[in-house]
């Protein structure tokens, strides 16, 4: 591994966002029950900060998706590992994602779970690639832009070749 060259992103930067966003959501769904689909695996810390944040009630289910296979840039073809256990018909939906960089995995996600009849799909996003968009995609909830850069993100102590983010 190389070494660390800049930090993009404080835990206090982070700590920010994640109250910005749960703050947004719950005036969004206020009075409204929402089911929360966290992105395994990399969503996982970033959806137990979040949903903390959020005042309203809320149903948690998780998907295990992938259009990285053996790499570090999308093959374009979007594979369900572990699909949701609780039926979202008529209900609200809002998937929360760690790093969106095509945009191609949310794309079609977001197309999968329209076509199961809920009253709304929307997307969150603790980071958010848009100079690597191939498609025309923009997450609902944003948390922070970041520069296109490969990041590797555990949500402890984040680490790429050339940046760091201190979760």
């Amino acid at each position: 591994m190389e070494r660390i060259t800049k930090v993009l992103i404080t835990r206090e930067e982070i700590a920010e966002m994640v109250d910005r966003l749960g703050k947004q959501i719950s005036e969004d769904y206020k009075g409204k029950e929402i089911v929360v689909v966290g992105i395994l695996k990399g969503a996982s810390v970033f959806l137990a900060d979040l949903i903390r944040k959020i005042d309203c009630p809320v149903i948690l289910d998780f998907m295990q998706i992938s259009s990285y296979f053996n790499g570090t840039v999308s093959s374009g073809n979007v594979r369900i590992r572990k699909d949701l256990d609780c039926d979202i018909n008529d209900k609200d939906v809002l998937i929360v994602e760690d790093i969106i960089d095509s945009g191609v995995t949310m794309q079609s996600l977001q197309r999968e779970l329209s076509a199961r009849n809920p009253k709304s799909v929307k997307v969150a996003s603790a980071f958010d690639k848009p100079s690597r968009r191939k498609v025309d995609f923009t997450a609902d909830y944003i948390g922070i832009e970041v520069p296109d850069e490969f990041i590797y993100n555990n949500h402890i102590i984040s680490v790429s070749d050339t940046a760091l983010i201190v979760y």
